[in-house]
């Protein structure tokens, strides 16, 4: 909010002037700092500290900076640092709590926004890597609705393939034994398609050459759908898998608006590649892309059988969303283990489909992984996301109900992933993840639950709190007398608060989490602070004790509020 005042005060006197608004490390340094004297000065090529007294002399002159800063000063070498009145954040502490979306923006009002995240296959199962891309999905989907934008959330499942041809060949010559019956649990139902997978993967590996062609037919079969055995097994087990993840999206708090299959847009693909022989050639039976001369690599697009593969269902994928819903962006999430694939995918797609490749944009991130770096587990040859969720929770105590630990579990994982900086491998320490004294998820809510405890105990013993009702934590009526709050503590909380807009803006450029997920933190941590130190319900000042209650309130209601777009849910009690 402030630094937006100050680069607009800026951008006004110096358009298309490069600079940043910094926030100092030391609170003695001011509370905001520019370095735009030193873009001015080496355009004039001048001393960058002259340059900054003469602009800060004319900034002194601004009626409404002058309002706002008690100080705006020059240090060597040249930066100008502006230092925040304490009746200012006083003031400004009444309209924030009187803004029930305060922190949200309208950037993106009238856009809207698809995010595809998750795209587990049928006939796997849901892995820790889904478990990466569906936080950070989801999250990136709330900082946009955050934002103004509407936001359709869609996972792209891969529903044919020689993934699917394995499993299937392996239950239809009785390798798996016989199809579950429906009343199993779709635990079991998974681990009977893993156990497919893992036999029909072997034998394409490792068998006889007999074996591979018989998985080859069985590909063939399923895009065909005759409705044979073969149809009858895909689409048995395609439905148990989609009921499972179903589950495990409840879990983490993921509802989808639109489910993409690979079958159904196939042809679609087929035919864009058809349709554009200058961009494709024919290789060996097969058509493939040359990337070599745009700096990439060949990839196949349909195979010597004639059958669409993944890339060109990936066309028919990406011209299929625009078709049905024409966003102004699409965005897509996966795992920067193909992040070379996808440079070649939006090549394709800015040489056959323009208009598509221009709105779309890629977003990867690494690999989640234990300290130890073992990746495997008694369910198969990688940790699922329900094995991790509930090794989290054998960790916290068994005296806290089963809802608190799954909440307390889960936000520890989506914590640990998005505080991260995109695109880096993630190692999931247990102990550090689950710490109530260190930069977690727990920490924050053991925060936020620390300061509704105040607010209950305020109501229990009837303290007269003009207009905050506890059902409603960050709403208020209005109270004048926050000149009253004049601890170090109180302003350094009401300090940030005014930075979380700001935050969530700066996220929202990034398309990333970690700047919101350390504001959180750094809010917490002044809020403990303040806490600990200043008297509060025990103040025998009544104005001063209410103005304190309605600090505690609205930090509580920014903390939930940040907390909800990283996906992550809050506790009155732990």
């Amino acid at each position: 909010m402030v630094k937006n005042l100050i680069r607009q005060k800026l951008e006004g006197k110096f358009p298309g002037v490069d600079f940043d608004i910094l926030t100092p490390p030391d609170d003695k340094m001011g509370d905001y700092s520019t370095n735009v004297a030193f873009a001015l000065a080496k355009k004039g090529n001048r001393n960058p500290f002259d340059v900054g007294e003469e602009f800060a002399a004319s900034l002194k002159g601004d009626k409404e900076l002058v309002d706002i800063f008690y100080k705006i000063e020059v240090v060597k070498p040249g930066f100008i640092n502006f230092h925040l009145s304490d009746d200012f954040l006083r003031e400004q502490m009444i309209n924030i709590i009187e803004d029930k979306d305060y922190g949200l923006n309208k950037t993106m009002k009238g856009k809207t926004v698809m995010v595809e995240y998750t795209d587990p296959n049928p006939f796997k199962l849901f892995h820790i890597g889904h478990l990466m891309s569906n936080a950070i999905g989801e999250a990136i989907a709330r900082l946009y609705e955050s934002s103004g934008a509407k936001v359709l959330r869609v996972t792209w499942q891969g529903d044919v393939g020689m993934h699917i041809a394995m499993a299937v060949w392996a239950i239809k010559i009785g390798k798996a034994d016989t199809l579950p019956s429906d009343d199993v649990s779709l635990e079991e139902k998974m681990n009977y398609l893993g156990k497919a997978y893992a036999i029909g993967a072997t034998a394409y590996k490792e068998g006889t050459d007999s074996m591979k062609r018989e998985i080859e037919e069985v590909n063939k079969s399923i895009y065909k759908k005759d409705g044979d055995e073969v149809d009858r097994i895909h689409n048995t087990g395609r439905q148990w898998s989609l009921d499972y993840f179903e589950e495990t999206y409840k879990r983490l708090g993921s509802k989808f608006d639109h489910y993409f299959f690979e079958s159904e847009l196939g042809q679609k693909g087929l035919e864009i590649v058809r349709q554009h022989p200058e961009v494709f050639e024919e290789s060996e039976g097969a058509v493939v892309f040359r990337g070599e001369k745009y700096g990439l690599h060949t990839r196949v697009f349909i195979n010597s059988s004639g059958l669409p593969v993944y890339e060109s269902k990936e066309l028919g994928l990406n011209k299929e969303k625009f078709e049905l819903y024409n966003p102004d962006l699409s965005i897509i999430i996966t795992g920067n283990e193909i992040n070379d694939y996808f440079k070649v995918l939006l090549k394709v797609m800015e040489l056959v489909i323009p208009e598509v490749a221009a709105r779309t944009e890629h977003i990867s991130h690494g690999m989640l992984r234990l300290p130890d770096g073992k990746m495997s587990s008694r369910t198969g040859d990688v940790i699922t996301a329900d094995s991790l969720i509930e090794q989290t929770k054998s960790r916290l105590p068994e005296s806290e109900s089963e809802e608190v630990r799954e909440k307390i579990a889960i936000g520890a994982i989506k914590y640990s992933i998005l505080k991260q900086s995109p695109g880096h491998d993630i190692i999931f320490d247990f102990d550090k993840s689950l710490s109530v004294k260190g930069d977690s998820g727990p920490y924050l809510q053991y925060t936020y639950a620390r300061l509704l405890s105040i607010l209950r105990k305020a109501e229990r013993e009837n303290y007269e709190l003009p207009g905050l009702d506890l059902s409603r934590v960050g709403r208020g009526g209005r109270i004048t007398n926050y000149e009253l709050l004049g601890h170090e503590t109180e302003l350094k909380l009401m300090k940030r608060l005014l930075e979380f807009p700001d935050a969530i803006e700066k996220c929202a450029e990034q398309n990333a989490l970690n700047g919101l997920a350390l504001y959180l933190y750094e809010l917490s941590n002044e809020a403990n602070r303040f806490y600990e130190i200043v008297h509060i319900l025990s103040d025998k000042n009544f104005e001063r004790r209410n103005a304190r209650l309605m600090l505690v309130n609205t930090v509580a209601a920014v903390i939930r509020r940040g907390l909800k777009i990283l996906g992550i849910e809050t506790l009155e009690r732990i």
